[in-house]
């Protein structure tokens, strides 16, 4: 079995790499291809991947090259986790916004929209020459901002599915909190990626207990805080709204506190430059401690499962994943990427039934979905009228003086990506 990692020099890497070697008999790679066109990056995660694998037993091969054609060529799947401008393009996502008095984040609102527009024409390219080199091979993507990533590839005719961590995570603190096995906490997933809900916790599967009001009754300070909402928040919803809801419900609190801090991007950039260092050292042969603080927890036992189930090696029988709505959602489009719990196999990802949701929710959904159609629209044929539609319909921008603002902004900030610019 071939893999190949297309951002494979991402300091996210050896997180993956650990999952790979502690879960070989799951995913019994025997070539790993990190592909990177910065060269010095892979030299230097290519080196302690090579050393954990070799101090875990795997007995795979790990090769790295900045040659994309070469790197997917024969790959069962390929694994997209890149960043297209890098840690200062997201700088630049989470600062501009801040000026209009809009939240400044790189997966949603407008600096969403900037990534947005920089990633999909990229994330098409390399699509179209895995295709060219293996037609067969499965996409997986953890490309920011998925939903609407995903939906581009699927568009495109790809066998693709999109992937988050934010589901496994919630299970495995659900779990944690509960005091079950991870295996054990099912998840009522609902949404859009980075607009969900947890509507409820089942024990054992789909048709389990719900544990939720117990859950919420016993640990629901411990739940809020971890989200960084107030509980009384989490306690009149009744349900476990994904961290990134607090920029839809807290939205002028969150711009004041961004305001007065330094941003998340200067922190990852802090960051990875402690772990390239750390990486260029040749006695360490496991992912240092410091890399649970760079985001993606659990990401590596997520994408493992995933990639497990699409190529036919067995794989968790039920997986949150984004994929084509058709139907689950009956107030969206059928080709509407969602993320919800699904059934995953060799022909894909099949959702499972979703219950009647609550107007609260479902009208967030579909106009978020509204923004993402236009957002993609932008990204493939460009334009400012477009970047200004698709502003003009995120729940976070909304007012034409905004949204003239921020496509002014958006463009000069990203005009070296964006090509009719």
């Amino acid at each position: 079995m071939k893999l190949a990692v297309v951002g494979g020099g991402s300091t996210y890497t050896p997180e993956l790499i650990d999952g790979f070697a502690r879960l070989r008999d799951t995913l019994p790679i025997e070539e790993l291809v990190l592909v990177d066109p910065a060269a010095d990056r892979l030299e230097l995660v290519g080196g302690l991947a090579r050393r954990i694998f070799a101090k875990q037993g795997h007995p795979g091969r790990i090769v790295t090259t900045s040659d994309v054609d070469a790197g997917v060529a024969d790959a069962d799947a390929v694994l997209l986790q890149l960043r297209v401008g890098g840690q200062a393009a997201r700088q630049q996502d989470e600062t501009w916004p801040l000026e209009c008095g809009c939240v400044g984040q790189e997966t949603t609102g407008a600096g969403g929209l900037a990534k947005a527009l920089r990633t999909v024409p990229v994330v098409l390219d390399i699509a179209e020459r895995v295709r060219r080199t293996n037609p067969n091979a499965w996409i997986i993507d953890f490309t920011n901002p998925v939903g609407i990533v995903t939906r581009a590839l699927l568009q495109a005719g790809h066998k693709a599915v999109g992937l988050c961590n934010v589901a496994i995570g919630f299970q495995r603190k659900f779990a944690k909190l509960l005091d079950v096995a991870p295996g054990q906490v099912h998840l009522d997933h609902v949404g859009l990626n980075h607009l969900t809900w947890e509507t409820g916790v089942r024990i054992g599967g789909p048709g389990g207990d719900d544990v939720l009001p117990k859950l919420l009754a016993e640990h629901g300070g411990a739940v809020a805080e971890d989200l960084h909402m107030p509980r009384e928040i989490v306690d009149r919803l009744g349900v476990v709204p994904s961290y990134y809801l607090r920029y839809y419900y807290q939205h002028d609190a969150v711009v004041e506190e961004l305001r007065t801090k330094p941003s998340r991007a200067a922190e990852v950039a802090a960051m990875e430059r402690q772990l390239l260092e750390m990486y260029g050292d040749p006695a360490l042969d496991e992912k240092p401690e410091l890399l649970a603080k760079r985001g993606g927890a659990f990401y590596s036992e997520a994408a493992v499962d995933l990639a497990a189930s699409l190529l036919g090696n067995g794989g968790s029988p039920y997986q949150v994943v984004n994929t084509v709505n058709n139907g689950t959602l009956p107030f969206l489009p059928d080709d509407a990427v969602i993320e919800v719990q699904a059934t995953v196999d060799g022909t894909g990802a099949k959702p499972l039934r979703v219950e009647k949701l609550d107007p609260l929710y479902s009208g967030l959904i579909s106009h978020v979905t509204g923004y993402e159609d236009l957002a993609l629209q932008a990204a493939l044929h460009g334009g400012r009228n477009r970047v200004f539609k698709a502003l003009l319909a995120h729940p976070l921008v909304g007012q034409y003086a905004y949204a003239e603002a921020l496509t002014d902004h958006l463009i000069a900030h990203n005009r070296e990506h964006l090509a009719w610019a």
